[in-house]
């Protein structure tokens, strides 16, 4: 048993690794699948823009799926358009621009993965660059080939040029050469920015080793247990309610935060070393703000709402 659980315990700590893991992984294995299913070179005047289209394509979905399924997306645009004051807080403007930028990073990982997996692979640039009508990318793939080349070249993906098929079979392992080397580069490019950007923020960083793994530990932990509350708290008022109508009697009492709470514990967490608060959560229930007028008002009219809908 507890051989068990020491193991539990490291994959629990490693899950960011496993996590990356696996999503190379699953990039890898789509990326077979579309070259072998789905990707059939046209050998024509299409090629670029259809090599183009499946290599950058399923990149922007990704990167639009890593916004779309990041929490932190959301708790940056939800209810901006009502108070813009919740992306640009008095005395942290910048502090918007700063999520962004970790939102956008993280959403870039899978894309970065798509891309040069089907570039190592060679598949579609192959394609994409048999279609190329430049003048000076013709001369550089066709140098001392055939002339031939320069009419036919969008046929090597196929094989069907009228070129030996010693010299048909060099070009495209050129142009596969070509992929693999791009891929490689931008492996090693996106690896030291992602170094780099990790020395930069561990540097600039307000806090010592110890208290940031303590931050990161207190913030995993609460965000379960928050969950969970959420859980039972619905289940306690759906209850509650349920019991009332259907006995016909008047609610209970059901304590719950009010809208200036709720508000608060949305915001995006600032860390200040003279208040040490670990999250939003920890900064709110420190300082349990109070409804003004104005917030009263705005809690009469989502209730309004509410009811029209």
């Amino acid at each position: 048993m507890d051989a068990f659980n020491g193991i539990l315990k490291f994959l629990l700590h490693q899950k960011t690794v496993i996590g990356y893991s696996f999503m190379a992984l699953l990039t890898l294995g789509s990326e077979r699948l579309f070259s072998l299913v789905a990707f059939r070179c046209p050998c024509s005047s299409q090629n670029t823009v259809y090599g183009l289209v499946f290599l950058f394509a399923p990149a922007w979905v990704l990167l639009i799926l890593g916004f779309f399924l990041n929490s932190r997306s959301w708790r940056l645009f939800t209810g901006c358009c009502v108070n813009p004051r919740k992306i640009f807080p008095r005395g942290h403007g910048r502090r918007f621009f700063h999520v962004l930028g970790q939102i956008t990073l993280s959403s870039l990982v899978a894309p970065t993965m798509w891309l040069s997996v089907a570039l190592l692979n060679g598949t579609f640039y192959e394609c994409a660059m048999s279609g190329t009508k430049s003048a000076g990318l013709l001369g550089l793939i066709c140098k001392d080939k055939p002339k031939e080349c320069w009419a036919e070249l969008h046929k090597v993906s196929c094989g069907k040029t009228s070129m030996p098929a010693m010299d048909s079979e060099e070009l495209k392992l050129s142009l596969q050469a070509q992929s693999q080397i791009l891929g490689w580069c931008l492996i090693c490019s996106a690896s030291l920015f992602s170094l780099l950007t990790t020395c930069c923020a561990r540097c600039r960083s307000k806090v010592s080793y110890l208290q940031l793994n303590f931050w990161k530990t207190y913030a995993q932990k609460e965000k379960e247990q928050l969950e969970n509350a959420f859980v039972d708290y619905a289940s306690k008022l759906s209850e509650r309610n349920l019991k009332s109508f259907f006995e016909n009697k008047r609610p209970e009492v059901f304590p719950m935060p009010t809208f200036a709470a709720w508000e608060a514990a949305s915001e995006l967490h600032c860390f200040h070393q003279s208040q040490q608060h670990y999250s939003t959560l920890h900064r709110v229930v420190e300082g349990r703000p109070e409804l003004n007028p104005e917030e009263d008002e705005t809690t009469i009219v989502l209730v309004g709402s509410a009811h029209d809908a």
